[in-house]
């Protein structure tokens, strides 16, 4: 079995973590870095909490007028709309305007400009169910283009990519819940993300109605993209499972598993990955 190397990166208020195989450690701790440079500079595109960010400059404009973006902000607010679109709603970037306004904010992507419009209201955007996955498929690109292609990304535990599994083994061995749950998947090519009520309780709100709104303990979503996965799992929190199965369908690389304490069922028509 050849030798895996870890590596650590505190961004976006929680730790990013990279592990590669099948590289010499002078390399791949090389590799790492400058996947760990790119989570930096997302975070101060992408960051509510950078106020030169364009998430914050965007938060600055007024009815009508308009931001330029750069590419990965283009990129992340292209994604995040074609999820709230499949999700109903369920998702969107806008849930936490709500706490300040009667509506949600409308905005508009003018892509021939490169450009975001504010539509209506203060668009206060908010990242945090998308962006540490975003972040997490950039990183993937680049450790690609490294010609690093055996690896498994981490972002606070929470969500997960995992590339080519290592030599002579099925997958990135990762488990449904705590690091030590006995319900383990074999990941490779793919990722996996949750969303839950453990560790801060009852935080996520219905961006149809501005409130709380979550109706199960846990929600976890395995997809092709992280940032899909992000999403989808925040989404997955408030939505009914007549809607996550309607959903799913829809959208067959798409599957989610929705855990009550030490029960867990999955929907979607994605095929399962090997249980570790």
């Amino acid at each position: 079995m050849s030798e895996i190397h870890v590596f650590y990166h505190s961004a976006m208020a929680t730790q990013f973590q990279v592990r590669l195989a099948g590289e010499e450690k002078a390399y791949a701790a090389q590799a790492a870095q400058a996947a760990f440079t790119l989570v930096d500079d997302l975070e101060n595109k992408l960051s509510r909490f950078r106020a030169n960010s364009e998430i914050s400059q965007i938060a600055q404009l007024k009815v009508g007028e308009k931001l330029r973006l750069t590419g990965p902000v283009l990129a992340c607010l292209r994604l995040a709309q074609k999820i709230e679109f499949a999700t109903r709603g369920a998702f969107s970037l806008s849930a936490a305007a709500l706490k300040t306004q009667p509506t949600k904010p409308l905005w508009s992507l003018i892509e021939c400009e490169f450009s975001l419009r504010c539509d209506s209201g203060k668009l206060e955007f908010d990242l945090g169910a998308i962006g540490k996955g975003f972040a997490l498929d950039g990183m993937a690109e680049l450790l690609r283009e490294w010609s690093c292609p055996e690896f498994l990304l981490v972002a606070g535990g929470s969500s997960i990519l995992a590339g080519d599994a290592p030599a002579d083994n099925a997958g990135w061995s990762c488990g449904l819940g705590e690091d030590n749950s006995p319900q383990r998947l074999l990941l490779k090519n793919c990722s996996l993300s949750g969303s839950g009520l453990a560790v801060k309780g009852q935080h996520i709100l219905d961006p149809r109605t501005g409130l709380p709104g979550t109706l199960r303990h846990r929600a976890w979503a395995l997809t092709d993209s992280a940032a899909e996965s992000d999403a989808l799992s925040t989404a997955c929190m408030i939505l009914r499972e007549d809607e996550i199965s309607e959903i799913t369908t829809k959208n067959e690389g798409w599957l989610v598993f929705l855990q009550e304490k030490e029960n867990w069922r999955h929907l979607g028509l994605r095929p399962m990955p090997p249980v570790a």
